[in-house]
């Protein structure tokens, strides 16, 4: 026995010294040899020393460069193991796991790396426009419009650039716009200015001053019930604290839309026009203002008026300058000889000529054009 040992010994050094080409048909052979119970205890211990050597032998082979799977495959890693039966000692081969792990990593990994990038385009900042107010942003944003869109490059050579140097406090604002509202220019003003009156002045237009005027004293001075009634719900949401001039200012614009559409007798319309004109937002398109289509419609030739769910598609070049763009449109339509007084207001001209042009415009106007332009007057201060 001890002999037969020792050769086993011997056989297991020269499998040390020289690799044996077929291993597992020798360890099959090895193993039927003798069927005594120390036998298969030696054999066994003789396999697993084998099984280390062959996991030592490939633990020495040089590491591959990893590759992605969909260039170079890699050879799945084969682990011997013994069967659990002693009688049995046939070999199973285990495919190693690890490549379709790895091909999961790598899937993870990918995911992974796409949303680090849609992070990081998401984090690259917009440009962001300040008050058209401010020195300088004019010119900025006039520059910015003719790259973005050279067709408005000869309008903004043509016309004077806009000013946008006068303000009003957000509720005289209002206040002016519903007193405006559906009248000529020169009927808006004569009811402004007794109202004004009534309040003691500009600076007396406060809400507790409005809600002091009864309809009857509001009547007496030209404004309508409707548009009293329209005057005395925004001062109520004041004095409620709805609204007020500092939380109007800090708004964002879609919050304020919201807000301010709150209030009877103000829409869409007029909340562009007061946010362009009176607390100078530069990213403003008034998508129902007749002369802002129209002039859109004459600069890309188009056959029919744009619809105004159509505006925002057409005018989205012009971020975040579309307020600029759009004064550029109404000194658009005013050159094609289709002048209004909104028009002409927000060229800077005076009251006195405003006067003289709303006596000599002697032509009939379409029903909607005074709703939707004339407005536009009580957002400026004209003084």
């Amino acid at each position: 026995m001890g002999e037969q040992t020792q050769g086993q010994g011997q056989t297991q050094t020269r499998t040390q010294n020289q690799p044996q080409p077929n291993q597992d048909s020798s360890s099959t052979s090895v193993t039927t040899t003798d069927s005594t119970t120390a036998t298969t205890a030696t054999v066994a211990t003789a396999t697993i020393a084998q099984v280390t050597l062959t996991e030592s032998e490939l633990s020495n082979v040089p590491s591959q460069t990893y590759s992605p799977p969909s260039k170079i495959p890699s050879r799945p890693r084969k682990i011997r193991k013994l069967s659990p039966d002693p009688n049995n000692s046939q070999i199973v081969v285990v495919e190693n796991p690890k490549p379709t792990t790895t091909v999961a990593s790598t899937s993870k990994t990918t995911g992974r790396t796409n949303k680090n990038v849609q992070q990081r385009a998401q984090m690259i900042p917009r440009m962001v426009a300040r008050s058209l107010s401010c020195e300088g942003e004019v010119e900025i944003a006039l520059r910015y419009l003719r790259n973005a869109d050279p067709l408005l490059a000869p309008l903004i050579d043509i016309h004077q650039p806009p000013t946008f140097d006068n303000f009003h406090t957000p509720f005289l604002a209002l206040t002016r716009s519903i007193l405006y509202q559906q009248l000529a220019y020169k009927a808006g003003t004569s009811i402004y200015t007794r109202f004004i009156a009534l309040c003691g002045g500009e600076a007396g237009v406060l809400p507790e001053t409005v809600l002091a005027l009864t309809p009857q004293q509001l009547r007496q001075i030209g404004v309508s019930g409707r548009k009293a009634s329209y005057l005395h719900d925004l001062a109520r949401k004041y004095q409620n604290g709805i609204l007020s001039d500092s939380a109007i200012v800090n708004m964002d614009d879609k919050s304020l839309f919201t807000m301010l559409t709150m209030v009877n007798g103000i829409g869409s319309w007029s909340v562009h026009m007061f946010m362009i004109f009176s607390l100078h937002r530069p990213d403003v398109l008034p998508i129902n203002d007749l002369g802002v289509r129209k002039g859109v419609q004459l600069l890309y030739n188009l056959e029919e008026l744009p619809r105004p769910s159509q505006m925002d598609q057409l005018c989205d070049k012009w971020r975040p300058y579309r307020s600029v763009a759009s004064w550029y449109m109404w000194r658009f339509v005013e050159a094609k000889g289709t002048p209004s007084s909104a028009v002409a207001v927000a060229t800077g001209a005076s009251l006195q000529q405003q006067q003289q042009h709303q006596q000599e415009q002697q032509q009939p106007q379409h029903p909607s054009q005074p709703q939707l332009l004339d407005p536009i007057n009580s957002m400026f201060n004209l003084g």
